[in-house]
């Protein structure tokens, strides 16, 4: 368990921009930031960042909540992990009790794999470092690639024993499951055997964003024909190829700085990279390009370079996976080095300056990289010119933005000597085929009586308000931000004046603002209405009663996930409005000037306001429904009611 005092240590030191910006890229939107979700395939912002208030908030999901929050919703994390996760970051050393055994078996299967692939990571890096076999084989062929023992020690590369279950068996002597290990992929069992799947190979651990350990690539050293040179992890609960990039988590916030990553294909394409002073790099470890993993770049960039060694076949087969890139709406750029060399080999024998100035120079835009590229395969040939064309309009007509699509059609009209006006032809043409096609498979599928392009008659009504509830949610929102606070409110007392009329006469005293709102409902007799805000509102009178120093940060963290996206619903729903760059056509929304006491006071009037005519709608049916004359009491009731109304309505300075 881990102590309260560290726990607040790491609620203090936390910033949620900091956290998140690991993880996406986040632009200055006002006193906010905003990006795209992590949590959905979009491209416009819908997912914003208080540095204020220290909550996130996704409208495209409806998730929200804090730092701690974001993590377990992104990175899976238990709460423990993510309270370790931010200790470690903020260089906080946690006060924690060393888990029983029945505390380890109570760990969840997924959180159990992490624990095995940790395990597995230290282990091999443990062989690689302080066995005779590991230093002689292993780290005497990193040595040979170039890279430096810090380099070795950043990228946690190790070796695994060319031994058939010497890992297997250290792992079942530590305490560790076979069926986690058969699960993650490490050893491989077959009836009675077990066997090591990475046996006399080096490592290379596949981490997440976050730097846990998912995975690894295991790269045979001997000339065994049989064996394959590179081996992977198999697909696992924590284990999905098509999802990770390796290198990510060393390279997130410098692709996030420099608004650019290279992608290159081999896991020592990354390490000589960065060990160069290249550190935007990340690579999909030899498997084809997937949109999740181009989803992972986007959160961070929206500009792509690809390289490409000098193999002009690796480079074909490439360049169909970059058309996914192009669907996602990036920036794409191509850099091929010379022949013979990769970017591993071309990293090591140049300088950090010689090599930035070579991707300079040499990174192309990858639309006219592909024209130039087929157009010098044609050879005249008119047919093969033909196919070119087509390759290069299919690739066009992906790009989203229309305006884009234009200026890379008149580049290549140029290019391939083709008439512009027909480019713009077949992408369209290209297009509607694109939407028959997907037409055709609703159709064939669960909407196949549904005609998709029908008028479809408006029968939707229009939404009335719900005062009540927007009143009831203002309440919240002003516990939230302002519950502790002490202020001078202006009290209302209702007295007879000379003439025996109903006046209200103000009266100032000092209170807290949730003293003020609770005193106020409870008087009034006041309940609400939504059985979420009457939940959230009792929890928020209970948390402030307790403590003195209220944290909103804090309390979003102990409340369940439906009431932690609640909150962050509440807290940020106004500013949705930076989301949308209203300032950017000259719409200035209007700023909040009113001060605490004066917003108190207007919601809990507005609230009384709206009661009293519920009230007096209720009088009405009673009228409607009985005799007039039996019911001169009510009459009399809507009438103080009606003049209490009046009052109200002054001291708001409006209409009601």
């Amino acid at each position: 368990m881990i102590s309260p005092s560290s726990i607040d240590q790491v609620f203090e030191a936390a910033r949620v921009e900091e956290v998140i910006g690991d993880f996406v890229q986040l632009k200055k939107a006002g006193s906010n930031f905003k990006g795209l979700s992590p949590f959905s395939d979009e491209r416009s912002p819908s997912f914003m960042v208080s540095p204020v208030k220290q909550i996130w908030k996704d409208f495209s999901t409806g998730k929200g909540g804090t730092a701690v929050s974001f993590l377990m919703e992104h990175e899976h994390f238990t709460y423990p992990e993510a309270i370790r996760y931010l200790a470690k970051k903020y260089n906080i050393e946690i006060e924690e009790t060393v888990h029983s055994d029945e505390q380890k078996e109570a760990a969840n299967e997924r959180e159990s794999l992490y624990l095995v692939s940790e395990f597995a990571s230290n282990y091999f890096k443990k062989i690689l470092h302080k066995t005779d076999q590991g230093k002689s084989i292993g780290l005497s062929y990193f040595k040979e690639r170039g890279f430096t023992e810090e380099t070795i020690k950043k990228f946690d590369l190790g070796y695994s024993l060319d031994a058939w279950q010497a890992f297997t068996d250290e792992a079942l002597k530590q305490g560790y499951n076979i069926d986690f290990l058969e699960k993650t992929g490490l050893t491989i069992v077959k009836e009675t055997k077990r066997f090591d799947r990475f046996k006399g190979r080096i490592m290379f651990p596949i981490k997440s964003m976050s730097g846990r350990v998912l995975g690894f690539g295991g790269r045979i050293l001997t000339s065994d024909k049989k064996a394959a040179k590179y081996v992977n992890s198999p697909e696992s609960p924590i284990y999905n190829k098509s999802k990770v990039l390796y290198g990510i988590y060393l390279a997130k916030q410098s692709i996030a700085k420099e608004d650019n990553c290279y992608l290159v294909e081999g896991y020592t394409d990354v390490i000589q990279f960065h060990q160069r002073g290249i550190k935007n790099v990340v690579s999909s470890s030899g498997t084809a390009l997937t949109p999740d993993q181009i989803r992972l770049i986007n959160r961070l960039t929206k500009n792509i370079t690809v390289l490409f060694d000098g193999d002009a076949a690796g480079m074909r087969a490439a360049l169909r996976g970059i058309d996914l890139i192009l669907e996602q709406g990036m920036n794409v750029k191509v850099c091929t080095f010379p022949e013979g060399e990769d970017p591993d080999s071309f990293a090591k024998k140049n300088s950090l300056e010689a090599l930035s100035l070579y991707l300079e120079e040499n990174a192309k835009d990858f639309i006219e990289f592909k024209a130039n590229l087929l157009l010098d395969e044609t050879r005249d040939d008119p047919v093969k010119k033909t196919e070119a064309i087509t390759s290069m309009i299919t690739t066009i007509a992906l790009i989203p933005d229309e305006i884009k699509q234009q200026i890379y059609a008149r580049r290549i009209s140029s290019i391939m000597d083709v008439d512009e006006s027909r480019m713009y032809d077949s992408i369209a043409r290209f297009r509607s085929r694109r939407i028959d096609d997907l037409t055709k498979r609703v159709q064939n599928d669960e909407f196949k009586d549904a005609k998709l392009f029908d008028v479809v008659k408006n029968d939707f009504e229009t939404r009335k308000v719900d005062i009540q509830y927007v009143l009831e949610r203002k309440i919240i929102e002003v516990l939230l931000l302002y519950g502790n606070k002490t202020e001078d409110f202006e009290d209302l007392v209702l007295k007879e004046n000379d003439k025996n009329e109903l006046v209200l006469e103000p009266v100032i005293h000092q209170a807290k603002v949730f003293e003020k709102v609770f005193l106020d409902l409870q008087d009034d007799e006041m309940e609400f209405s939504n059985p979420q805000f009457k939940t959230l509102y009792f929890t928020i009178i209970d948390k402030l009663n307790q403590s003195d120093n209220f944290e909103l940060k804090s309390f979003i963290n102990s409340v369940d996930q439906d009431m932690a996206n609640e909150i962050t619903t509440i807290l940020m729903d106004d500013e949705r409005y930076v989301l949308d760059d209203w300032n950017r056509m000259d719409i200035f929304p209007k700023e909040k000037n009113k001060s605490v006491a004066q917003l108190v006071s207007e919601t809990i009037l507005s609230l009384r306001c709206f009661l009293i005519d519920q009230k007096v709608k209720e009088y009405q049916q009673e009228t409607v429904e009985n005799k007039i004359d039996t019911n001169r009491n009510i009459l009399e009731e809507v009438k103080d009611y009606l003049s209490l109304k009046m009052l109200l309505s002054r001291k708001l300075n409006r209409v009601l």
